[in-house]
């Protein structure tokens, strides 16, 4: 039995080959989701607890291990792990020490986006030991072309080696074509003798962006982003100069939209204002539109306050205070990480209760979370929180360190 972890983009489609190629399949998904031919586990442990092969397909490093740690004590002895989101060769190092013994670690990353984890024509990027990749690779091969590339990480730095190259071309084309238009070079023609070079696959791809606006998403600008992040490049790259972009891009808003929509932020010239930048992390559930999740001017960052709502606005833990305090202070990790900060940087938090009686729960858990010096606090009771269910609401003021 396969079990499968992650329904998202990428996660659904590819769930929905393994059925359809004949496996018996459990699939789980944070929010709960179905895939047609499958059973659906409540939790990840009960996911994987009968599964000879588990396959997880996530948004990051922090996500994967998350997972994984909660479905590990219910990893069958001889089971084999299958990590297949982009995390890059020391997350997966950590997996490995993370995993009981006797489990075995494949890392496969894929490239392609939804279209080709659809049609099953993905390019699957195979690292691991020798008996591990053989146990695995008729599986792979429902996804599309498999390509073994090594020892054990070898897969996850192959990822992050092509992203480092595909990811900053594009970006690269995307402020060529801005800077030529301003120069007054037509933009058709300019991608018409692009075309008659070796970048012509690229401006293939790019063309209908340029040409009619914004495209379904593939692979999301946030998740672009992400990956060049994980690559680690120095700040004088061109690789680290097109993250940076990315993250521009990120705190306009644009996080969700497809790896194109770049195209848009370069051409518009949406560099922020005032200094002030908005942040939106694709690792935590969107807003309502109303506010973003975090607004950064200089070296501080103002982290808007954060609920037990999940990624459909369903509350998460009603009547649990406990359950909602560790999801709280979750997406808060979150955010913080996504701007290179963790909890030793907080200067000031504050925090909502609509029952003070309950504060030491709320307080066992904050303890966990931060777990040096305190920073400055403030803790108030009040009647109600925006939705009914909501027991508690966390904002935090947060220095960014020098180097980020």
């Amino acid at each position: 039995m396969i079990s499968f972890l992650g329904l998202g983009r990428m996660g659904a489609p590819m769930a929905r080959r393994l059925v359809a190629a004949g496996h018996e399949v459990t699939v789980w998904n944070r929010t709960p989701r179905t895939v047609e031919g499958a059973v659906s586990a409540a939790t990840a442990a009960e996911a994987v607890a009968k599964a000879d092969l588990v396959i997880t397909m996530l948004t990051g490093p922090a996500a994967v291990r998350e997972v994984l740690t909660a479905a590990a004590p219910e990893l069958r002895p001889g089971a084999l792990v299958v990590e297949m989101s982009t995390i890059g060769p020391e997350a997966v190092t950590g997996l490995r020490d993370l995993l009981p013994p006797g489990v075995g670690l494949v890392d496969a990353p894929v490239l392609g986006s939804v279209g080709p984890a659809a049609d099953g024509t993905l390019t699957v990027l195979a690292g691991g030991d020798a008996g591990d990749l053989a146990r695995c690779r008729e599986v792979l091969e429902v996804f599309g072309r498999v390509r073994e590339s090594g020892g054990p990480g070898s897969g996850a730095a192959l990822k992050l080696a092509v992203m480092s190259a595909l990811v900053p071309a594009q970006v690269l084309l995307a402020e060529n074509l801005a800077h030529a238009a301003a120069a007054g070079v037509d933009t058709g023609t300019l991608l018409d003798v692009l075309g008659g070079t070796p970048l012509a696959s690229l401006v293939e791809r790019v063309r209908p962006v340029v040409e009619n606006g914004p495209q379904p998403t593939a692979y999301s600008l946030g998740l672009a982003a992400k990956d060049l992040g994980l690559a680690g490049h120095g700040t004088r790259t061109l690789t680290a100069a097109a993250e940076e972009l990315l993250l521009g891009a990120v705190s306009a808003g644009l996080g969700d939209q497809d790896l194109t929509a770049v195209f848009g932020y370069v051409t518009a010239g949406r560099t922020g204002s005032a200094g002030v930048r908005k942040v939106n992390p694709a690792s935590v559930p969107a807003t309502n539109g109303y506010y973003s999740h975090a607004t950064r001017t200089g070296d501080l960052l103002f982290v808007s306050g954060q609920v037990a709502l999940d990624e459909e606005g369903r509350v998460v833990g009603e009547g649990d205070m406990t359950r909602q305090s560790e999801y709280v202070m979750e997406m808060l990790a979150r955010i913080l990480a996504d701007q290179g900060c963790s909890f030793d940087d907080v200067t000031h938090i504050r925090t909502f209760l609509t029952d003070m009686s309950r504060l030491r729960e709320y307080g066992e858990v904050r303890g966990r979370h931060i777990t040096g010096e305190p920073p400055a606090s403030t803790t108030v009771e009040v009647s109600r929180l925006f939705m009914p269910g909501l027991m508690i609401e966390v904002e935090v003021v947060a220095a960014i360190p020098a180097a980020r």
